[in-house]
């Protein structure tokens, strides 16, 4: 709150967020709460299921009716994702998703040095082997970066983002339509598939596995911890990594700042053979699932609670927020347009604690809503900074000259555009449909993700001539587990959330 976009929504609101967070997604603080049976003013959560149980959250959906019009103005239908179920059509959760985004960066892919591919007279990055073959090339050429080791590939597992990176990119790099958590839905069926049982995602980690074997994967892939790949990032002696684009935004802005812009990442629609494509660019709808919700403790009315969420929502605070911050402070407005200043441009680009400083971005837009990139305000002008004309304006030399050898002005115009797929019709994520606390399902996707986290790992880092072994031993372990009655419910689920709604 002590920045100078925390201090605007405290005049404006008389609201003050003191916030307390859980770095394991909520498993440890959620039970917890449940236990006790007291509950903060706001949650966001990752699955509401053990709250909506507990009956801890009020119905949003009358109190946005009544006082939100901001937020019934940004959700627009979409407002029918957010009903729990068919039996009790409650709004308990708000989304914090982005509204209709058009994302200047690709959400996931391979991200490799621009050094490296200028180097190397910018080789093709279509497939693994491809990767492979640059990170290989260029590591024999440069055995050491500034006097250290130099690394292939390394990738952030510390906790749930080795589900993030390094598992999700079984079913993104073959064809998956988006991240879905631990399971590929069929676009026809809506069936749900524990998706390491493809047979296609072996040869996805069979290629991690012929890494390492090489000595080409970093040994401490699944050990470290993510602040010490964030240091490995900026050290600048990373050739590449694979997994999502806010992962990598540490590693980047060390690296700009510390003037190594030759170290930075460029990101590659890379898959396991051009049979396949990324779908990072599929349209997801409105995400519903995850987000904010208001407690039965709330101590302040809920009316007052939902009238900050609104507030949150407004043309004016979307704009104050995504965009540009105060006005006269961090941009100004010339022939009626917002024009961020070039030594704002320059602080925006150079310190990476800009954001914390400011209050402007993702500090406040958790919250509630917000509109994503390309989306328009009532003047025709983008709520978000996140434009084409200014992605451009603000690449580094090099990225430019990347870009221009690869025939394309932005990363995105590498990978297939949403125009391409159809909208999901499952929504953002599979991964976000709400379980029930403490079932039967939630048992066997716990057992099936200790397995996994175990065995994969354990056959990428096995000898070439038994990764058929331990893999084998791992669809023996799913199966043991009883992976198929958590396929037949997660099915039901998804097929439940599906017809809900489209009525």
């Amino acid at each position: 709150m002590d920045t100078p976009i925390g201090r605007k929504i405290k005049e404006d609101t008389g609201v003050t967020l003191d916030p307390e967070f859980d770095i394991e997604g909520g498993q440890t603080k959620i039970p917890l709460m449940v236990a006790s049976g007291e509950y903060p003013d706001l949650i966001v959560s990752k699955g509401a299921g053990q709250l909506v149980d507990a009956e801890a959250l009020i119905d949003l959906a009358p109190l946005i009716e009544e006082h939100a019009p901001n937020l019934k103005k940004m959700l627009g239908d979409g407002i029918n994702r957010l009903k729990w179920s068919e039996e009790d059509p409650s709004i308990y959760v708000l989304t914090t998703a982005a509204i209709d985004n058009q994302a200047m960066t690709p959400t996931y892919g391979a991200w490799v040095q621009h050094a490296v591919v200028k180097e190397l007279g910018y080789p093709e990055l279509r497939t693994l082997d491809d990767l492979k073959n640059v990170i290989k090339e260029y590591k024999e050429l440069h055995p050491q970066i500034d006097g250290q080791p130099t690394i292939g590939l390394t990738m952030n597992t510390d906790s749930w983002r080795i589900q993030a990176s390094f598992l999700n990119s079984g079913f993104m790099m073959t064809g998956g339509a988006g991240d879905d958590g631990e399971y590929y839905v069929d676009p026809e069926t809506y069936e749900a598939t524990l998706h390491y049982r493809r047979p296609i995602e072996e040869e996805v980690f069979k290629w991690y596995n012929e890494l390492n074997a090489e000595g080409l994967l970093d040994p401490e892939t699944f050990v470290q911890k993510s602040d010490q790949f964030d240091a490995k990032l900026a050290s600048g002696r990373v050739l590449a990594t694979i997994g999502p684009d806010y992962m990598m935004n540490s590693g980047q802005e060390a690296l700009r700042e510390a003037g190594k812009t030759e170290r930075m990442y460029g990101v590659y629609p890379v898959t396991l053979s051009e049979e396949y494509v990324n779908h990072s660019y599929q349209s997801i709808g409105l995400q519903a699932g995850w987000g904010i919700s208001i407690t039965e403790d709330c101590e302040d009315p809920p009316v007052r609670a939902i009238k900050f969420l609104d507030y949150l929502a407004s043309e004016e605070t979307q704009i104050m927020l995504n965009w540009g911050g105060i006005e006269g402070e961090h941009y100004e407005v010339v022939d009626g347009k917002r024009v961020i200043p070039e030594e704002e441009w320059e602080k925006r680009n150079n310190d990476k604690d800009y954001l914390k400083k400011t209050g402007i971005g993702y500090n406040f837009l958790r919250f509630a809503p917000r509109y994503g990139d390309g989306v328009l305000d009532s003047t025709g002008q983008t709520y978000t900074v996140n434009t084409r004309e200014i992605a451009i304006k603000n690449q580094t030399d090099i990225e430019k000259e990347v870009l221009a050898a690869y025939g394309v002005e932005l990363w995105k115009d590498l990978y297939p555009s949403a125009e391409e797929f159809p909208v999901k019709p499952w929504g953002g994520a599979a991964y976000n449909i709400s379980i029930p606390a403490n079932s039967e399902l939630q048992g066997l996707n716990q057992r099936a993700l200790d397995i996994t986290k175990k065995l994969v790992p354990e056959a990428v880092l096995a000898k070439p001539d038994n990764f058929t072994n331990v893999w084998d031993e791992f669809m023996t372990s799913l199966e043991n587990a009883n992976i198929e009655k958590a396929e037949e419910e997660y099915t039901k689920l998804i097929q439940e959330k599906v017809e809900l709604w489209s009525n």
